[in-house]
């Protein structure tokens, strides 16, 4: 997979490492001539230039790219460069950083926008996971909010503990997707067994959270 950053600090460099590893090809984009240095991550390709500026979008032939990453500090530029790509170029999946939740809104299909991810939102679901247990905790988002990625931890005293998935009583329009359970990743058959300290992920509309959490914990 193709998949061209706009942005090159931290945040961009940490991807295209991990995208590497992966065995994708990686195009980073900035205008900063302090963070273009292909000696930094030498395995990708580089290009110093503004990411928001179609030529050289054109230079870099991001037509020929499966997806392209908006990873600056900056929202402004994140919007312009989904727009352009998914409007000038045709990239089949863009995703977009959002750096101040103010914003999330904008981060819409509209703007080119397949996935935006906000990390100041993403952070404070990892600390509610960590901290709280039996608590409906939203931890992503799906197609614009209409559906959620939600975790609830079983605590002891749940009165789903011991019991089967199929005890579940959940609500239609939610589902329960995988259970971990130490360090491992369970697929929920329906004669699974539900213990004390498993995290059950749910993909569920937003109305439904709540009686989520009361079919788990009551």
């Amino acid at each position: 997979m193709k998949v061209a950053i706009a942005g090159a600090g931290s945040v961009g460099r940490s991807i295209a490492r991990e995208l590497l590893t992966n065995g994708h090809e990686v195009l980073l984009i900035d205008k900063d001539t302090r963070k273009v240095d292909g000696e930094r991550i030498s395995e990708a390709s580089w290009l110093l230039g503004d990411a928001c500026e179609v030529a050289n979008l054109e230079q870099a032939k991001l037509q020929d790219y499966d997806v392209m990453v908006g990873a600056t500090g900056d929202d402004k530029v994140n919007l312009v460069v989904s727009l352009l790509a998914k409007t000038e170029f045709s990239v089949g999946r863009v995703v977009a950083r959002i750096n101040h939740p103010a914003n999330e809104w904008l981060f819409t299909e509209a703007w080119g926008v397949d996935r935006a991810v906000s990390t100041p939102r993403v952070l404070a679901a990892l600390v509610e996971e960590a901290v709280e247990v039996g608590d409906l905790v939203r931890l992503f988002s799906i197609r614009e909010g209409q559906a959620n990625l939600v975790e609830v931890t079983v605590p002891s005293s749940a009165v789903c503990a011991g019991c089967s998935v199929r005890d579940l009583d959940l609500p239609k329009d939610a589902a329960l997707v995988a259970i971990v359970r130490g360090s491992r990743v369970i697929s929920p058959g329906p004669e699974e067994p539900l213990e004390s300290g498993d995290e059950l992920l749910f993909v569920a509309l937003p109305e439904t959270e709540a009686a989520i959490r009361k079919s788990v914990v009551g």
